[in-house]
């Protein structure tokens, strides 16, 4: 016999995004039948963010996660969750210090948990499906890393009690995102570009379109490029030569890199601070013609100010969209330490990571056997899409499409609740609708 029905809707759709994460869940009284989940006081986007605290053994999520590292507390913080799915790292363990370790897919179910109870509070009930979305690759070129990565996710997904757990791709939950305000039938290129990858979708919208979208997709590809790359180039050409990247030795060789492109690498700076690499980037004293780079350098690892680092990259490159010159302050560093950056250096850093996006979008339009011309609107979404100078390159490609701009943080979490209503809008808890 089933279940009874609950009050609530038992379904979810969450976009666990690299850099920033929405739920939506079902509300009959939208007009879309969906409405986005407060998750920090009435912000409906929380930062994928963990921070494990070693002073009282709690664990803080989103913006109090960062809050709790930028303030000082003693402990580990952990961001850019996403991109451990599809590495080798997912199978590891890391350790938060005092001799604890954690599972990394330990770490994207306990964020995932938050998600989950945010929405169930929400809702008023328990909630046992879930449509997660996923880009078009996790892992570029490696379909066997690929399915590693999505099995992952999904396994996560169960181990906090989602009974169902399915999928869909993130551009084309965007794409049901913008179709709702359409009124005629257009020929659309979803750009959704967040922080890890960048995925699109041709996709045919409006028209008063049947549920069964199959032929409507044209074709979907991406490229595991994103705003987090943005950041790392932008560190390594602004802020690292300054502590000695492409520095050099007395005998004139480059100094070795590896220990920067590890600073510009969130998940893996907290692995500088590890003792034994101390010991060895002490070491490399005599490595540096000019000592000032190796004592920034030490610093920056001693003091831990490697996450302080990334964010100042980001928050430069945001900033260049707005002013064509800035000082990045790095004060904490060394007194009076200031580094600048102009709109030039920045297309510098960001050409070929936008080469291989634009690229990308290329290669969707020849997948789907449409020229270019034929494409009526470029519709953005994702939180990279507010860069200018990305914007403005796929514009430059596609000079016939319309510019559209969805919710960079929102857009997908909304087409997946409405993908989330499609599926399993009619079913109760009892009464499970599996097609």
């Amino acid at each position: 016999m089933n279940a009874p029905a609950r009050a609530g809707p038992s379904h979810c759709a969450i976009d666990f995004g690299t850099s920033n994460s929405a739920v939506a869940i079902g509300d009959g009284a939208s007009s879309t039948g969906t409405r986005l989940v407060a998750l920090e006081g009435t912000d409906a986007t929380m930062p994928s963010a963990v921070f494990y605290d070693s002073e009282d053994g709690s664990r803080r999520y989103g913006r109090a996660a960062i809050a709790a590292y930028v303030d000082g507390h003693e402990g580990r913080l952990m961001r850019s969750l996403k991109s451990i799915l599809g590495s080798p790292l997912i199978d590891e363990t890391t350790h938060l210090g005092d001799g604890i370790a954690v599972r990394f897919i330990d770490v994207i179910a306990g964020f995932l948990k938050q998600l989950k109870q945010a929405a169930e509070r929400e809702a008023g009930a328990a909630i046992e499906r879930v449509v997660l979305g996923r880009p078009v690759y996790f892992v570029d070129d490696d379909a066997v890393a690929d399915r590693r990565a999505e099995d992952a996710l999904r396994a996560a997904a169960q181990a906090i009690g989602f009974r169902e757990v399915s999928f869909q791709f993130e551009p084309i939950a965007a794409a049901l995102d913008y179709e709702r305000r359409l009124s005629g039938e257009r020929l659309v290129l979803v750009a959704d570009i967040g922080g890890g990858t960048s995925d699109f979708t041709v996709v045919r919208l409006g028209g008063g379109r049947s549920l069964d979208r199959t032929r409507d997709v044209l074709a979907s590809h991406g490229v595991h490029v994103a705003g987090t790359d943005f950041d790392q180039r932008v560190e390594l050409d602004a802020i690292l030569p300054a502590m000695g990247y492409r520095g050099r030795t007395p005998e004139g060789r480059e100094v070795p890199s590896r220990v920067y492109f590890d600073l510009a690498t969130w998940h893996l700076i907290n692995g500088l601070y590890a003792p034994r690499r101390v010991a060895e980037l002490k070491a490399m004293r005599w490595f540096y013609e000019d000592a000032a780079h190796h004592r920034r350098l030490m610093h920056v690892v001693e003091a831990r100010l490697g996450h302080r680092l990334v964010s100042r990259a980001e928050d430069a490159k945001i900033a260049l969209s707005a002013t064509s010159r800035i000082d990045v302050d790095l004060g904490d560093v060394e007194d009076g330490l200031v580094v600048g950056l102009d709109q030039r250096a920045l297309a510098a850093s960001l050409s070929r990571p936008l080469d291989a996006i634009v690229a990308a979008a290329g290669e969707t339009l020849r997948r789907a056997g449409v020229a270019g011309d034929a494409i009526h609107a470029l519709y953005f979404t994702g939180g990279s899409t507010g860069l200018a100078l990305l914007a403005q390159r796929l514009l430059a490609a596609f000079p016939a499409a319309d510019a559209v701009f969805g919710d960079r943080f929102a857009s997908v979490a909304s087409g997946l609740g409405i993908e989330a209503m499609r599926r399993y809008g009619s079913a109760t808890c009892g009464d499970v609708d599996r097609s």
